[in-house]
């Protein structure tokens, strides 16, 4: 995994950068909400563990910077990607569905998690 990114440059809930979409997305395993994790990989392949059953899937970034995700065999999704900034450090990101608006924040696992 590559390091979380770091520094001042962006903002709680700023867009996520397609040209800095992957190193956000490979940084560390995300943690949700209700304990489901996923982790993805930067040669596009993503796994989703909700209740000790994973599920495997597939990411990519397209031109305008959205972010989809393909579950075999047919579940397609394009969401936007922001990052959720806290005290400064970048501690995770929000993805929101484009068709229906909902948003799932996932929070970078810490080595102590």
């Amino acid at each position: 995994m590559d390091p979380i990114p770091s520094g001042t440059d962006v903002v709680d809930g700023q867009l996520v950068d397609a040209a800095d979409m992957t190193a956000a997305l490979t940084a560390a395993q995300f943690v949700f909400h209700d304990g489901a994790t996923q982790s993805f990989t930067a040669d596009g392949r993503t796994t989703y563990v909700e209740r000790g059953v994973p599920s495997a899937g597939e990411w990519s970034v397209a031109g305008d910077g959205t972010f989809s995700s393909f579950w075999p065999p047919t579940y397609r999704a394009t969401y936007t990607v922001r990052w959720i900034v806290e005290n400064g450090a970048r501690v995770g990101v929000s993805f929101t569905d484009t068709r229906s608006g909902v948003r799932y924040d996932g929070r970078y696992q810490s080595a102590a998690s």
